[in-house]
């Protein structure tokens, strides 16, 4: 372990108000199994709450934000995440090496396997921040947890409440549920393992490829099956449990556009839930995370087609990705409140103070085509401009100059906005993204262009199968920015602007290129 600078860590560097000073008592230093933005943003409310931080990186990742805005760092030999961010002993030795005591996992990659939080409190003195390892277990096992929601009264899909044993089997339930139906892996997540089945003859090669996926992805080929529903709505509430019998839900968020069951676009609250079945499935929330002993910070995810009749999906036992829209329109930190939990603190909130303040957008920009069927990409950024105002954030790691790895998630930013009103967060994210210059990598910000212009999406007319559906709109639309063209042509082409506004005599306002002129000219002709 070392510190960057060879000069002693910020966190001893900094002086603490009493406040933070009792805080510090929780944990002095914690660290991060995880990389780019969460690790970023774990390392700012460690800040905030006066602990010291500690960053993991990988070969590729020596220059990543997290990296430089740690107290301190560890390397990990390696490249992809079999050898560095998923490898438990090489962890484990970094955990006892930096003399951590806590680790947070962020999401992804470690975030909610059990033997890893066992492998913790086993082999090490750290505390690990999230649920008990019998809680992620039970949690993500999605059979496990539709069987004790079900125990619960919690509305489930319809489906079956047992590892299949083989397709003979699979076309008996599908007598009784009917087509079409969806398989999926019982020990995942993420849209891992999944197939549509819209017939009986498909069921067979559904079958074994759905448990081929499951065993590669998850090490366990466990398959089930539930009712498919044709254009449901994605909502999940955000919700804490402590150690003394406290849960707070802090409302929903509405993750409804996504793309091969991946989310790209969210918002909070959502506009397909009134005021009351807002409190109804968020108290049923709560109730299935106590239900199964949890503590900390989780989600719960509903999926339905009507707001009256919404289904328990799974529980996610880590922070989410889109965590920022909920902060936003309740004002709290959610990682500093995580922190607090798995310190041995209650919860600082009550349910009661708790109420929506505005609403709130993130755009997921992702190093992905959305030219090429969002293809990954990867690269160097050459220019970055990160848009600002108020009511804005942007959550990255990026930084002009950083190579972007093809070895990890595709996520690079994540564009957040508040408005007072559903319509005004819609403005101020389409001026945010015209805002937003990122250059050198094939991203997703003309597809957000594109979505919030869309009069469905406007009117709060959205499901899971939403960008499917407008395959035809997007591929005409959502043209990303990422141009491959010779750079002598844009030399060229540049050139021509340039007379032809000497002609006129124009001139472009300071620090906008005539390419990105002539881009915008052309992208108006396209309208």
């Amino acid at each position: 372990m070392f510190n960057k600078t060879g000069k002693p860590s910020q966190a001893k560097a900094r002086e603490h108000s009493p406040v933070e000073e009792t805080r510090r008592a929780l944990f002095k230093r914690v660290l991060i199994a995880n990389r780019g933005e969460i690790a970023v943003r774990i390392i700012r409310s460690l800040r905030d709450l006066g602990i010291e931080s500690v960053a993991l990186f990988s070969d590729v990742d020596r220059q990543c934000m997290h990296v430089s805005l740690a107290d301190f760092a560890i390397h990990l030999p390696g490249q992809n995440s079999l050898e560095t961010y998923l490898n438990v002993p090489k962890i484990i030795r970094c955990i006892r090496e930096s003399g951590a005591d806590g680790v947070h996992p962020g999401y992804g990659f470690l975030a909610e396997n059990a033997e890893f939080a066992e492998a913790i409190e086993a082999q090490t003195s750290a505390k690990f921040i999230g649920p008990s390892p019998s809680a992620i277990r039970l949690m993500g096992d999605k059979i496990g947890a539709r069987n004790l929601m079900q125990k619960q009264g919690v509305p489930i899909v319809p489906g079956c409440d047992h590892a299949i044993a083989g397709v003979g089997e699979l076309e008996e339930i599908a007598k009784s549920i009917g087509f079409p139906l969806i398989l999926k892996a019982a020990g995942g997540g993420g849209g891992r393992g999944m197939r549509i089945v819209n017939q009986r003859k498909e069921l067979a090669d559904a079958f074994e490829s759905c448990q081929r996926e499951a065993q590669a992805a998850f090490g366990r080929a466990d398959v089930f099956c539930e009712s498919y529903l044709q254009k449901p709505r994605h909502i999940e509430f955000q919700i804490f449990c402590d150690q003394f019998g406290n849960g707070v839900h802090l409302f929903e968020r509405e993750c409804s556009i996504q793309r091969r069951h991946q989310k790209l676009f969210e918002e909070a609250p959502s506009a397909f839930l009134s005021k009351e079945q807002r409190e109804h499935y968020g108290a049923i929330a709560v109730k299935a995370a106590q239900a199964a002993g949890y503590h900390g910070t989780g989600t719960v995810e509903f999926i339905g087609e009507n707001p009256d009749k919404l289904f328990f999906m799974e529980m996610n036992t880590r922070i989410q990705v889109e965590h920022p829209v909920t902060e936003m329109i309740t004002g709290t930190d959610i990682v500093a409140e995580q922190i607090r939990i798995a310190g041995g603190e209650p919860l600082s909130i009550r349910q009661e103070n708790l109420s929506i303040h505005g609403w709130s957008m993130e755009a997921r920009i992702n190093a992905e085509d959305p030219a090429r069927g969002f293809m990954p990409q990867s690269g160097r950024i050459k220019r970055l401009h990160l848009p600002a105002g108020p009511h804005v954030r942007v959550d990255t790691h990026l930084t002009a100059g950083y190579d972007v790895p093809s070895t990890y998630d595709s996520l690079l930013a994540k564009l957040v906005v508040w408005g007072r009103t559903r319509e005004e967060a819609m403005a101020r994210m389409r001026s945010s993204l015209q805002e937003f210059l990122l250059e050198g990598v094939a991203n997703t910000i003309s597809f957000h262009e594109a979505l919030l212009i869309h009069p469905a999406f406007q009117r709060g007319n959205i499901h899971t199968h939403f960008i499917a559906d407008e395959e035809a709109y997007f591929a005409n639309k959502a043209r990303s920015r990422v141009e491959h063209v010779d750079d002598d042509v844009c030399v060229l082409l540049a050139g021509l602007m340039t007379l032809e506004e000497s002609n006129f005599k124009m001139e472009p306002p300071v620090g906008e290129s005539h390419w990105k002129r002539l881009a915008r000219s052309e992208a108006t002709k396209r309208e």
